[in-house]
């Protein structure tokens, strides 16, 4: 695309969180010009001094690199939104209710409200964040009944696919575009709106309202499928002796299977996969269909099961008791190249070992801040040699590249224990072992 091509619609994206601050900072790169909308002030003000809201690798220099072009710019105002914008994407938050599993769309909904009531030409409002079913159809009514243009505005839904600390070329490089729309026109302003990343010959699936907002939420509980089955395997492995790695592997190489997401350890955590399978049941439960995907429930259970698993075998390690032993904690992020926190397994199993009594040391390289703020009474250090300095055992429970590139001999000269829990299955167990460690990881023998 041409920058200042006639064509291209002007852009804005409602929410500035993960998805939101992503998905406006990579489309002003792409050529469009962007305007950036949030309730929070602060957040804001960050955003335009160029400091981006979270831990994305490659996304800060993207963001100084949008700014200096002109092209993002950063508001509070849904009248400035309004008028500003041809194409609106909702990239707000649809967290789990505090009540039940069902998935919180207050954010959702005010979003909407608030920018309705500006939109007086016709235009084009996509819901990228994950919702459950039917809800798209309800938003468009509550936009055409609000909105000065009435049916004029229209609504789509884009489902997002982005993976945390892959999250830039996830957006200007997408595996597939998925286009839930009730028009040619509302289809046509899409693929204006994607039109630099079309280009490139990204396959795109044109489908109705309903099965965009299924899309997200089959992948992402297919995903939990895999990783619960396996680490399901893991128990049967613990059982009899066996060894799930070679499990694992020999199920990789079958091309009908994967490798992908088939690697045993703590499980699955985040703010997507946990909340959008359990608030999938819920909805599936609550239009007749529950029995369809009750799985999801033993999916759900299984993958908290292993953090109670790592719990033991950690306090098997230590000869059954932790109350007063050294532990280091290596991870706090659900996931490397993330500072993300959100129901992360690492944390859980950290504080669990913390409240048994142990003397639990975290370090984690990006999500420190995140952690310290939600777990203040875990002690933290500032790197993987420091916290591990006369532990009694070392627990990698976040697979960061720092961890798995640390020398077992020059460990071994700081800790007071060679005793290593292998949460992620991570680690070279012979090399380890080589060196004079005793490793554990769940499902090997």
């Amino acid at each position: 695309m041409e920058q200042g091509d006639s064509d291209a619609p002007r852009l804005t994206v409602i929410g500035t969180g993960y998805l939101g601050a992503t998905h406006a900072i990579c489309m002003a790169v792409l050529g469009f010009e962007v305007l950036g909308v949030d309730t929070d002030p602060a957040k804001i003000e960050r955003l335009a001094a160029g400091e981006a809201p979270i831990f994305e690798p490659g996304l800060p220099e993207l963001l100084t690199k949008a700014l200096d072009s002109g092209r993002l710019r950063f508001t509070t105002s849904y009248a400035e939104a309004g008028e500003f914008g041809d194409v609106h994407f909702l990239c707000v938050g649809t967290p789990q209710r505090p009540d039940s599993d069902a998935a919180d769309l207050s954010y959702v909904e005010a979003a909407v409200r608030s920018l309705a009531p500006h939109l007086r030409r016709r235009s084009l409002v996509v819901g990228k964040s994950t919702v459950p079913v039917g809800t798209a159809q309800r938003l468009t009514g509550i936009v055409q009944e609000l909105a000065p243009a009435g049916t004029d505005v229209e609504l789509a839904w884009n489902p997002e696919f982005l993976r945390e600390g892959f999250g830039v070329d996830d957006t200007m490089h997408p595996d597939r575009l998925v286009f839930g729309v009730a028009s040619d026109w509302a289809h046509e302003r899409l693929r204006a709106a994607f039109k630099p990343v079309l280009d490139q010959g990204t396959p795109v699936v044109r489908t109705d309202l309903a099965t965009a907002e299924l899309v997200k939420v089959a992948a992402n509980s297919f995903l939990a499928t895999k990783i619960s089955y396996i680490n399901a395997m893991a128990e049967v492995c613990e059982a009899v002796g066996a060894d799930i790695k070679d499990l694992a592997d020999s199920l990789a190489l079958d091309d009908r299977i994967g490798g992908k997401f088939l690697r045993p350890g703590l499980g699955f955590g985040g703010g997507c996969l946990p909340k959008d399978i359990r608030a999938f049941a819920h909805r599936a439960e609550e239009i007749g269909v529950g029995q369809a995907v009750s799985f999801l429930r033993q999916v759900d259970d299984i993958n908290r099961r292993r953090r109670a698993r790592t719990v033991d075998l950690v306090r098997e390690v230590l000869g059954g008791d932790v109350a007063g032993k050294r532990i280091a904690a290596w991870g706090a992020a659900f996931k490397p190249n993330s500072d993300d926190i959100r129901d992360a397994p690492a944390l859980d199993v950290a504080h669990t070992l913390h409240g048994l009594g142990g003397d639990v040391r975290v370090y984690d390289p990006a999500a420190l801040g995140n952690a310290r703020r939600a777990f203040p009474d875990l002690r933290y250090g500032d790197g993987a040699f420091e916290v591990a300095e006369d532990a009694d055992v070392v627990v990698l429970l976040t697979e960061w590249s720092v961890f798995r590139e640390v020398e077992p001999e020059a460990l071994a000269e700081v800790v007071g224990h060679r005793r290593i829990v292998d949460g992620r299955h991570a680690l070279d167990a012979a090399r380890w072992r080589a060196a004079g460690w005793e490793y554990r990881a769940l499902g090997r023998s």
